[in-house]
């Protein structure tokens, strides 16, 4: 397969992996970009891979653990912790998209490598040893970062429904 080819058929799973673990669409866009610009320059190498694609989502994953975004990363956190608050609970048309809004917030505040392993267990449904390859650690260590960060947002939507309680 070619690249231009590549391109067109996983654009949108790439954009929306990358705008699931960073949390921010035009941030997702700029790693997608950078990253598709690089494989372009080797895509005789990885376009030979088994799994293209899988090598490709690394690289995003990697862009976007790397220092490069660490400032945009935390900017993003800090802007998402605050449209958490701020979300309607009313029932209307809108509540789905509202609701993603609202998690992603909350994901933003996780540490990038908890929030990258909760996106790759469920919004990609990865095993423990594929995320540990894409992270390069142990087994134990996604289980470890998954717990974290579980608990973490157990402990926000607890602060949240206790605030609300109090507002009502």
């Amino acid at each position: 397969m070619g690249f231009d080819q590549f391109v067109a058929e996983r654009l949108d799973r790439l954009l929306g992996y990358a705008t699931a673990i960073t949390c921010d669409k035009h941030l997702a866009q700029d790693i997608v970009q950078n990253v598709l610009m690089r494989a372009q320059n080797k895509w005789e190498r990885i376009g030979a891979m088994d799994a293209p694609y899988l090598y490709v989502k690394r690289m995003v994953t990697n862009d976007y653990l790397s220092w490069r975004h660490r400032r945009a990363a935390r900017e993003i956190a800090v802007e998402r912790s605050e449209l958490a608050k701020h979300v309607p609970s009313e029932a209307d048309p809108a509540d789905a998209h509202a609701e993603r809004e609202a998690m992603r917030a909350r994901i933003a505040v996780l540490p990038r490598k908890q929030r990258a392993a909760l996106v790759m267990r469920y919004y990609e449904d990865y095993s423990d040893a594929e995320i540990a390859h894409v992270l390069d650690c142990a087994e134990s260590t996604v289980r470890s970062q998954l717990s974290r960060a579980l608990q973490t947002l157990r402990a926000h939507e607890i602060a949240r429904s206790a605030t609300l309680g109090v507002q009502s």
